[in-house]
């Protein structure tokens, strides 16, 4: 995978676009395009985008507590205290369109993730 270039969510409903801009190496704006939504995203818009995109995205959603516990590159899913949240795992950075790029994950109750392999 290449490196990631870290992009913020352009409004507070965008964090999944932003996390698949990342991802695909493109804007947060013409991944709204193509998924003709600029609010929320579901799992599904999420999978389905990756996948048309070449990459391979796991069908189970694994509970985790600890970064130790996660794959090299995943979609994170957080009940964050404001939220649901999307965030990125790659290469043991967390890239979290919210609250920047980190080394631990940002606050948050339940943690999800869904093991991504590039194309």
């Amino acid at each position: 995978m290449t490196e990631i270039r870290y992009i913020r969510e352009p409004t507070d409903l965008q964090c999944g676009q932003a996390v698949l801009a990342m991802l695909a190496g493109c804007s947060a704006e013409e991944v709204c395009e193509e998924l003709q939504n600029d609010r929320e995203t579901t799992l599904r818009e999420m999978k389905g985008y990756l996948r048309r995109h070449g990459f391979s995205v796991s069908d189970q959603r694994t509970a985790v507590t600890d970064r130790g516990e996660l794959p090299p590159v995943c979609l994170l899913s957080l009940e964050t205290p404001r939220c649901w949240h999307w965030s990125l795992f790659c290469g043991g950075t967390f890239y979290d369109p919210e609250h920047g790029v980190m080394q631990d994950f940002p606050d948050s109750a339940r943690r999800y993730y869904w093991e991504i392999k590039a194309p």
